[in-house]
C-alpha cells in the first residue's frame, strides 16, 4: 500500500494517477497470474527485497522531483511485475488446491485492487481534495510522507536482506 500511496503523492491528478495504478494493476496481475500457475518462480529471498527497494525509489524520486516523469508509468509497471511476484507469494502460503487457483487469483486480485483504490481514496479525502492545488502541498504533504515512506522501505529492505 506504500507504494501505491507514493504513486499518488507526486501527482494527485486523476489522470497520472490512474496511468499509474493501471499500468501497477496489469503488471502485477500478469506475474501473479504466472507464478500461481508455476510457469514464473523467483525466490522469495530475492522478490521482497526488491520490492521493498521499488517502494523506497518511488518515495526518493518523489522527494528529487517536482512533476511526474513520462517514464514514470514504464517504472512503475516494472515494479509492479515484482508486486506481483510477491503477492503469488502471499496466496501461495495459503496453500489451495488445484481446483481453486483461479478462484482464488481472481478474488486476490480483486482485494489488492480494492485496497489499492482505499488507499488512494483516503489520500485523496484527506490531503488531495482540500491541498493538492496548494502551494503548501509539496512542502507539508509529499516530501514528509515520501521521505517517511523511503524510511520504511528501506527498514524493509535491510530487514529482508538480513533475515
Amino acid at each position: 500500500m506504500l507504494f501505491v500511496l507514493g504513486i499518488y503523492l507526486l501527482s494527485g491528478r486523476a489522470r497520472s494517477v490512474f496511468l499509474q495504478v493501471s499500468a501497477f494493476t496489469l503488471a502485477h496481475s500478469i506475474t501473479l497470474g504466472l507464478s500461481m500457475y508455476g510457469l514464473l518462480n523467483v525466490s522469495p529471498k530475492i522478490v521482497e527485497p526488491v520490492i521493498a527497494i521499488s517502494i523506497a525509489y518511488v518515495a526518493i524520486e518523489n522527494l528529487l522531483l517536482s512533476e511526474l516523469r513520462p517514464w514514470r508509468v514504464a517504472l512503475v509497471f516494472a515494479f509492479g511485475l515484482l508486486h506481483g511476484m510477491g503477492f503469488a507469494g502471499a496466496l501461495q502460503e495459503v496453500g489451495l488446491p488445484r481446483s481453486e487457483f483461479l478462484t482464488a487469483l481472481l478474488t486476490f486480485n480483486l482485494g489488492v485492487e480494492a485496497g489499492q483504490l482505499s488507499v488512494i481514496g483516503a489520500a485523496f479525502l484527506v490531503v488531495g481534495w482540500y491541498g493538492a492545488e496548494r502551494t503548501w502541498y509539496r512542502s507539508r504533504v509529499v516530501l514528509p510522507a515520501s521521505a517517511l515512506i523511503a524510511c520504511i522501505a528501506i527498514y524493509w529492505t535491510v530487514v529482508r536482506i538480513v533475515a
